[in-house]
């Protein structure tokens, strides 16, 4: 039996409802995948940076306490 052009129209227009879902299925999971490759560099970079921090912190600590205080010109009365 030879199928009609309504018949035909029909699969053609499900063939491509079914090739759009899949692009659009394929563009989602590529969105995804840049999203976490951004959020794994942002969370490194907030690492670098809390470490810095932490360095800077640490070592304005230990400058300040090996810093020595110099002793005041005053006499001191005995």
């Amino acid at each position: 039996m030879l199928k009609s052009a309504k018949s035909r129209a029909e699969e053609r227009f499900a063939a491509t409802q079914k090739k759009d879902k899949q692009v659009l299925k394929e563009r989602e999971k590529i969105r995804q995948e840049k999203a976490e490759h951004v959020a794994g560099l942002r969370a490194l970079r907030l690492a670098k940076e809390a470490a810095d921090k932490q360095a800077e912190v640490a070592a304005a600590a230990e400058k300040a306490a090996t810093k020595k205080k110099k002793p005041s010109r005053a006499p001191k009365a005995v």
